[in-house]
């Protein structure tokens, strides 16, 4: 047989069936076989009882819950609403995360309209960097056309 196969839960206690709970489950299914309408009835009505038990209770009690009272101020109890209770056109609230991302978008945008204008230090170091590259150009520019003048001339000279 391989190993890693399927094995038991060592430590968990093995399931029997209470006596009783066979009985009374045995009763339940042969009156459904004699009078299936008798239950349909009796299901009618405790569809009515149960209805009221629900309102009573908002929710049902699972395992020890149902003997033990909590009183956990920090527990939120789970309510439907309903779709008629329910305020759309109320404004829901921002979370912290989203506020701080609004407030993120709106900076930056603030900042690239003062950067455009040129009235953040950054715009005015570029600014001051594109005056100082453009007055090269010009000068780079100046000094072919000078040069090219000079050798246009010194070609004239030769020719003749």
């Amino acid at each position: 047989m391989p190993r890693g196969g399927k094995r038991g839960h060592k430590g968990r206690g093995k399931q029997f069936s209470n006596p009783e709970e066979i009985d009374r489950q045995m009763k339940a299914q042969k009156e459904l076989e004699e009078n299936p309408n008798a239950e349909k009835v009796d299901s009618a009505d405790s569809e009515d009882e149960s209805s009221s038990e629900d309102e009573n209770e908002s929710r049902k009690k699972c395992g020890v819950e149902g003997l033990i009272e909590i009183e956990n101020p920090n527990r939120m109890s789970q309510k439907s609403k309903k779709v008629a209770e329910l305020d759309v056109s109320a404004p829901r609230e921002l979370s912290r995360r989203e506020r701080e991302e609004i407030e993120k978008q709106k900076s930056k945008e603030r900042y690239m309209k003062l950067h455009l204008e040129g009235k953040t230090e950054q715009a005015r170091a570029d600014l001051a960097r594109l005056a100082i590259i453009k007055k090269q150009r010009e000068d780079a520019a100046k000094k072919r056309d000078d040069l090219k003048k000079d050798k246009d001339t010194d070609e004239s000279k030769a020719k003749r």
